[in-house]
């Protein structure tokens, strides 16, 4: 799981969240003098930050191109069997998991082995009518799905990617809308009934 979070439903007692299945090598250091860790830490005092087996920064993720016919990489993909990001529903009352679903495309695949999953950092929200939104991948859907069984319902492409947990709320109209960034853009929809 992301710092995005999870949702609950407390009439269920499921608990939602998007889980992240890819590999990451990196650990934490001992700062060196002038040493540039990046984001934002460049003169920072903190003694510690994090390194990788690409040196100081970010860590190293597991990765191998995907080519096309002509030799171009059109993506770098993890190194072990997807589902590579998942949408999971966990009963609280029993520590269960009640349904988990691959969330997210990769478009470069062949049509029909695109549903992999695929890494996003947003977490979910969950409706008292029981639709679980969530955008968290790097296709730029933003979906809706069945929170009790897990089938999705709905998806649209947005023009950015959707790093933000949605909200939803009842505008001056007296609707239920559900909203989220994509990239820099607040989107919005209203939900029918």
């Amino acid at each position: 799981m992301n710092w995005g979070g999870a949702a609950v439903d407390p009439t269920t007692g499921y608990v939602f969240v998007n889980a992240h299945d890819t590999s990451l090598v990196g650990w934490i250091e001992e700062k060196r003098p002038g040493q540039n860790y990046g984001r934002g830490t460049e003169g920072s005092t903190i003694p510690y930050d994090r390194g990788s087996v690409n040196g100081a920064g970010p860590y190293f993720t597991f990765s191998a191109p995907l080519k096309d016919e002509t030799g171009r990489t059109v993506a770098n993909l993890p190194c072990q069997r997807p589902p590579w990001g998942r949408l999971v529903a966990v009963n609280a009352n029993t520590g269960e998991i009640a349904w988990e679903t691959p969330l997210g495309l990769t478009e470069a695949l062949p049509e029909g082995k695109q549903l992999t999953g695929n890494s996003g950092s947003a977490g979910p929200t969950v409706t008292a009518g029981g639709l679980v939104f969530v955008g968290a991948t790097t296709d730029r859907r933003f979906r809706a799905f069945d929170s009790k069984t897990g089938k999705e319902l709905w998806a649209t492409r947005v023009d950015g990617q959707v790093n933000a947990n949605p909200m939803t709320y009842q505008g001056k109209d007296g609707k239920q809308y559900v909203a989220t960034v994509a990239t820099d853009v607040l989107v919005a929809f209203t939900l029918q009934e």
